[in-house]
């Protein structure tokens, strides 16, 4: 089973074509994949950095034939064997692989994916392997049943919530739909915060029936923000596309910065604009890293 490694500012998959992946269980489209099923042992296996491949999570792509509104079809899974409606730095690094296989070649690609169909717009390539993309990552929603977050009663918009942890501390958040359920925490000092400790205890907090993304965001000016990511399934990552979305949104509605903000992450800089139509745009890079070859189908099958 052949596969490309990119990366995103650090945040690194492992690229499949569906057509590989019949060995380890693979079903096409959007079917979904029950607990205990080889598919998603076999994602655990190749993501593991010690005795797999390694990444933050596995994107499978196949032509989307039978829809008129796509090119391809993505899904993105986490280590942890969880399906992600939608990954920024993920679905780049999709897009990234099929115009570095010859896939594709026209600059825009529309992908379909959980959290509907994103187009993708090749701002430029350097190099070998290196692309640019703009992408339309989709529409925020604040209300808390959309995040979903559960709260004492239904509200219209979560932002400065106190949210109240197990060990008895209470974090203000600000937490919205992205693609996937975010959770953003604003601090003065990244440092300082031990926000390790703090993404694992929101990550799987009672109050976000489908656990959450956390960001913790510096804001340092009306255009530039700061964060870091505790990722849904995956643990701390280097960047985050939809993490990135979400901090500078969260950064906007609070009155910090202007739509357009870029967001510095230890894996560099994401650029973020808020549309006035509601549309978030994301802009940034994604790099191959190696050609590889998963060799342990048996292990699969036991």
């Amino acid at each position: 089973m052949r596969f490309v490694k990119f990366h995103g500012y650090g945040n690194d998959y492992l690229v499949f074509e569906a057509a590989q992946l019949g060995a380890a269980g693979w079903r096409g489209g959007f079917e979904r994949f029950d607990a205990g099923e080889p598919f998603l042992d076999f994602v655990r296996r190749v993501c593991d950095r010690h005795f797999g491949a390694g990444s933050d999570g596995v994107a499978v792509v196949e032509p989307a034939a039978d829809d008129a509104q796509a090119d391809f079809r993505l899904r993105i899974f986490n280590p942890d064997g969880g399906e992600a409606a939608m990954s920024g730095n993920g679905s780049r690094c999709a897009a990234a692989y099929l115009h570095h296989e010859g896939l594709w070649a026209a600059d825009e690609l529309r992908f379909s994916t959980r959290a509907g169909v994103k187009l993708y717009s090749l701002r430029g390539r350097t190099g070998t392997g290196s692309f640019r993309f703009e992408a339309e990552i989709g529409r925020p929603r604040f209300d808390s049943a959309s995040v979903p977050m559960l709260t004492a009663e239904p509200l219209a918009e979560v932002r400065d919530y106190p949210l109240a942890l197990p060990d008895g501390e209470t974090v203000p958040v600000t937490a919205l739909q992205m693609c996937n359920p975010n959770c953003c925490a604003f601090v003065d000092d990244l440092e300082r915060t031990d926000w390790r400790r703090l993404g694992r205890a929101i990550e799987s907090h009672t109050a976000f029936p489908e656990r959450t993304n956390v960001e913790f965001v510096r804001v340092l000016n009306r255009g530039h923000v700061e964060a870091r990511v505790w990722e849904r399934g995956v643990g701390e990552t280097l960047s985050s596309g939809t993490g990135a979305c979400a901090a500078a949104v969260a950064s906007m509605i609070a009155g910090h910065t202007d739509r357009h903000v870029c967001v510095r992450m230890p894996g560099g800089l994401l650029e973020v604009l808020w549309r006035e139509d509601g549309e978030v745009l994301l802009t940034g890079t994604a790099e191959a890293v190696y050609r590889g070859e998963w060799l342990r189908g048996e292990a699969v099958n036991g």
